[in-house]
């Protein structure tokens, strides 16, 4: 018997339902030494907003309200989704009080995430991660007010249109093309698999500009009502609200002003946000993998089978266990890397971070692959019917591939992890041995 003595002194705060492992650590009463008061209150207002505004299937339904949008404008989340600083020039002061850190990025995703729907969160939040920054970081004054403002706000969205039928992480070989004429690139290609792109109202388009490889890209700002882009919306196996698009461009006419930065930088603007679109992707994988393991719980104590609750079968502990160590061992990884995120330069990031991000989204995405399979066994028949008990464990079964495939398909990011890492080991070697060398140099 635990006395109130016995707990003097001790950690109780717990916050949530209290479900084994069915939220992060620092929930349920465990020390931190990444959280202040700040996330915690950050933590409840994006729990509230999910459990008032969002707990609701949207993707048998296959589109987003547009209210939603403005909502999610509204609290801050979509302003969030493009990294750091904060955009106040385009947004006005964070509305929570605070200027916010990755690891309130990391809660946004972590708690919207509970939806248990990548098509909603690739819906609400897809485009704006992955297709804005670019406009944030390298677009003109002009493209950044008409542009920024309004996507931060939910009043428009932005998608990012790189992939293309024959190019998907082999974005060097892309084959969208524009030529400058006068005032105005045209621009002629496909691009499929675009994520809100039958919605959005803006696509940051990488094409090529000049010579072959990587040296010739270039990103276009291209909207949506210039005469010649047509979109189709792709029929896929989930995330049905994210409005997954095939995108023609047809001489399109864009203005020599939409281009963003320089001419044949598009790839290395892209690769700025890698390390970010990754971190995403693994929060929200994390999520998933954790919502099926909470749902299994749940489930697992209230079904029966020979007389026993499922719970109290071992060999479903050993499943609901297997899930937990994989979960928790792979969300302390993410808080690692945030926490990285958080405190290095992003010149240092983009060096050091590479590697890692790379490694991890692959780890998050096999962890939601597990979970969704083992949790799909203990549901049973339930798992296999859209709707009811099962109805998220069954939808994240589908979407598991629509989690390790866009942003850098497994092979890609574990070839890419090992690369960077090699390379960084390298570098560090050489400065290692140079030091004494200055040093001696100095004296």
């Amino acid at each position: 018997m635990v006395s109130p003595a016995m707990l003097k002194g001790m950690n109780t705060e717990v916050y949530g339902e209290g479900h084994p492992f069915g939220d992060p650590a620092w929930y349920q009463a465990y020390n931190t030494p990444y959280y202040n008061d700040s996330h915690k209150q950050f933590r409840k207002l994006m729990r509230e907003y999910v459990d008032e505004h969002i707990m609701s299937d949207l993707d048998e339904k296959g589109v987003i309200p547009k209210e939603m949008y403005l909502e999610a404008g509204k609290q801050g989340t979509l302003a969030l989704c493009i990294g750091r600083p904060w955009p106040e020039k385009y947004y006005g002061k964070a509305p929570w009080g605070f200027e916010p850190d990755y690891f309130h990025e990391l809660i946004m995703y972590d708690e919207m995430s509970r939806t248990g729907s990548v098509g909603f969160q690739w819906g609400i939040a897809g485009g704006t991660t992955i297709g804005l920054p670019p406009v944030y970081h390298h677009g003109s004054e002009e493209l950044k007010q008409r542009v920024v403002t309004p996507c931060v706000k939910g009043e428009k969205v932005c998608c990012l249109a790189i992939t293309e039928p024959t190019a998907g992480s082999d974005v060097a070989n892309l084959k969208c093309s524009a030529k400058l004429e006068g005032d105005h690139y045209i621009l002629n290609g496909e691009k499929k698999w675009i994520t809100n792109g039958i919605f959005a109202d803006y696509f940051t388009v990488a094409c090529r500009t000049g010579k072959p490889g990587v040296g010739g890209i270039s990103l276009l700002l291209v909207e949506k009502d210039m005469p010649g882009v047509e979109t189709r919306k792709m029929k896929c196996s989930g995330a049905w609200s994210s409005g997954t698009t095939y995108i023609t461009f047809d001489d399109v006419k864009v203005p020599k002003g939409n281009l963003l930065g320089k001419e044949g930088k598009g790839f290395q603007y892209m690769m700025q946000n890698f390390n970010h679109e990754r971190f995403a992707f693994c929060a929200m994988s994390t999520r998933f993998a954790r919502v099926c393991l909470e749902d299994s719980l749940k489930f697992a104590g209230k079904r029966k089978t020979f007389g026993k609750t499922l719970i109290q079968h071992p060999v479903i502990r050993w499943k609901v266990a297997e899930m937990a160590r994989m979960i928790e061992a792979t969300h302390n990884w993410l808080e690692w890397i945030t926490f990285q995120l958080n405190t290095m330069p992003k010149m240092e990031a983009m060096l050091k971070l590479g590697g890692h991000t790379a490694l991890c989204k692959v780890q998050c995405t096999k962890v939601m692959e597990y979970c969704a399979r083992e949790a799909a066994q203990i549901f049973g028949g339930l798992s296999y019917s859209r709707g009811g008990q099962g109805e998220k464990v069954e939808r994240l079964n589908r979407e598991v591939r629509a989690m390790a495939i866009p942003g850098g398909s497994e092979e890609i990011m574990l070839d890419l992890g090992v690369k960077q890492s090699t390379k960084l080991a390298q570098m560090a070697k050489m400065f290692a041995e140079a030091a004494p060398q200055q040093a001696a140099a100095k004296l």
